[in-house]
C-alpha cells in the first residue's frame, strides 16, 4: 500500500446461502491485495445464519446447530494464516449461544460484516506448545 493512501475499511453483504468464514478469508485475501493489508479485524457484523458451527471451550470439535439464528456478534482477528473469530448467536427463543466460529456457518437471509485493516500490524499464527493451538503473533511493520 502506498504511503499516501489511507486503508480502507471493508464492507460485505453476504447473500444466502454463503458459508461465513470462507467469505471472510475471501475477504481478507481481497484486503490484502487491494491494500497490502498483513492485518485487519470484525468490527461490526449482523445479520441471520441457518446453521452455524461453533467450538466451544475445551471441546475438540464444532457443535452443529441447524434453525434459523440471528447473528448477534461475531469478532475476531483476520490474517493470512486464517481467521480467529467468535460468534454469539440467538434462536427463535431468544436462547444465545456463542463459541469459535468453524467452516460451515451458512448465511440465512443476509450478513452484513464490517472489517478493518490494521495498517502498521502483522499477524501470524503460530503452534505455541504450551496451548497445542496455532496462536495469534502480532508484530509491528512501521
Amino acid at each position: 500500500m502506498p504511503e499516501s493512501s489511507s486503508p480502507q475499511a471493508l464492507v460485505l453483504r453476504l447473500a444466502p446461502g454463503e458459508d461465513l468464514r470462507t467469505a471472510l478469508d475471501a475477504a481478507f485475501a481481497q484486503l490484502q491485495a487491494e491494500q497490502g493489508a498483513q492485518a485487519a479485524c470484525v468490527i461490526s457484523a449482523v445479520g441471520s445464519l441457518s446453521r452455524a458451527v461453533l467450538r466451544y471451550a475445551a471441546e475438540p470439535g464444532g457443535t452443529v446447530l441447524v434453525e434459523a439464528l440471528e447473528l448477534i456478534t461475531l469478532s475476531g482477528t483476520l490474517s493470512a494464516d486464517g481467521a480467529h473469530l467468535h460468534a454469539s448467536v440467538a434462536d427463535a427463543r431468544g436462547q444465545v449461544r456463542g463459541g469459535h466460529v468453524m467452516p460451515g456457518c451458512m448465511v440465512r437471509t443476509t450478513a452484513e460484516i464490517v472489517l478493518a485493516p490494521l495498517p502498521g500490524w502483522a499477524f501470524t499464527r503460530e503452534q505455541d506448545a504450551q496451548t497445542g493451538f496455532k496462536e495469534l503473533v502480532v508484530r509491528r511493520t512501521v
